[in-house]
């Protein structure tokens, strides 16, 4: 009687767990489906009502000599904070002043070689007032980023980006989710933007990440190649035997072939010789044969200028564990894929 209490208690007890886990699939789904249908709006607007606001802020951004300022508070102020940091890192100077701070004394931080982004769902964020009074007082540009166009923030706002009115995440409709999604989605849209206009690089973006994953990321072929006598290169006309000494003694299990004018003809790799020899080659005559016979002419290269994830994207299409970089036809480096996984390129 006992056992079938507890395989009750069990079999219950997993009925429930299972039915927790339902709902809360059918919730994410649920919010999910709906902060999509949030950016589709934000999208549609940007068509239409939002057009002319964004297209001047972009202008005007790019065009101001300082930095942008963004404040807001709560939920709005996180946001705020996010878009400031990808602007900074995409080559637009920004900082997040919050408001309560700007009342005390940072405001002194603003002149009128800046430009304001104000962030307020409601427009009506008290905390924003001294900011705006400011702003109006010094003849900073405003923009204001609200979804209540006839709002204090509104029409205090030199440059208006009014957001679409959108449902919430939340079952309630209250809690801020669908409207930070687009006012987050807005901001990255204005970063991007202004990265196109200014034509902002990778090699530009990699300035201000020289640290962590991303920087591993944007590392060129360069910063990790082997160069000057690291390089395993051989004459053309060399014995096999003679070549096996660069394949091995510098360890890459391949050596270059360079004409004599320095330029890379081809390649032979410790694989060339092992396919030779069991294809019936005797050991002696592969030896004695010229390094030309046997190696892979005009081999895969690549610049020192290119990325460490694109040579490695291209090692792996072609099979190959190294490449030789060149200039004008010369081997300047040598990349093993070791380089680049020591690398933390991956």
């Amino acid at each position: 009687m006992e056992s079938s209490n507890r395989a009750e208690s069990y079999e219950a007890h997993e009925g429930a767990a299972a039915q927790v886990v339902e709902a809360a699939h059918f919730s994410a789904i649920r919010s999910v489906r709906t902060e999509a249908e949030a950016l589709l709006t934000l999208a549609r607007a940007l068509d239409h009502e939002l057009k002319a606001g964004f297209g001047a802020a972009v202008a005007a951004i790019h065009a101001i000599p300082g930095r942008v300022i963004v404040s807001g508070i709560g939920k709005s102020g996180h946001i705020g904070r996010k878009i400031a940091s990808t602007l900074a890192s995409t080559g637009t100077p920004a900082s997040f002043i919050h408001p309560s701070e700007a009342s005390h004394g940072d405001l002194g931080m603003i002149t009128q070689q800046d430009i304001v982004i104000a962030l307020s769902w409601s427009g009506e964020t008290a905390e924003l007032g001294d900011l705006i009074s400011f702003s109006k007082r010094f003849a900073v540009t405003l923009i204001g980023m609200t979804s209540n166009p006839g709002s204090t923030l509104g029409q205090a706002a030199d440059i208006l980006l009014p957001l679409p009115l959108v449902k919430e995440a939340c079952p309630h409709n209250l809690a801020p989710t669908s409207s930070s999604v687009i006012q987050l989605a807005l901001g990255d849209a204005l970063a991007v933007a202004l990265l196109e206009r200014r034509g902002f690089s990778a090699s530009d973006f990699k300035l201000f990440h020289p640290g962590g994953k991303l920087a591993a990321r944007l590392k060129t072929v360069a910063q990790l190649m082997h160069a000057g006598e690291e390089m395993p290169l051989v004459p053309r006309g060399l014995r096999v035997s003679e070549a096996l000494i660069a394949v091995m003694g510098k360890r890459f299990g391949c050596a270059g072939i360079v004409d004599d004018a320095g330029r890379l003809v081809g390649m032979i790799t410790d694989g060339d010789v092992r396919r030779h020899m069991s294809a019936g080659t005797g050991h002696s005559d592969l030896l004695a044969r010229r390094v030309e016979e046997i190696m892979t002419p005009s081999p895969i290269t690549t610049s020192p200028g290119t990325f460490a994830s694109a040579a490695l994207e291209l090692m792996n299409r072609s099979q190959i564990t190294a490449l030789f970089a060149v200039e004008r036809g010369r081997p300047v480096g040598i990349l093993h894929i070791h380089d680049i996984l020591r690398a933390g390129v991956v």
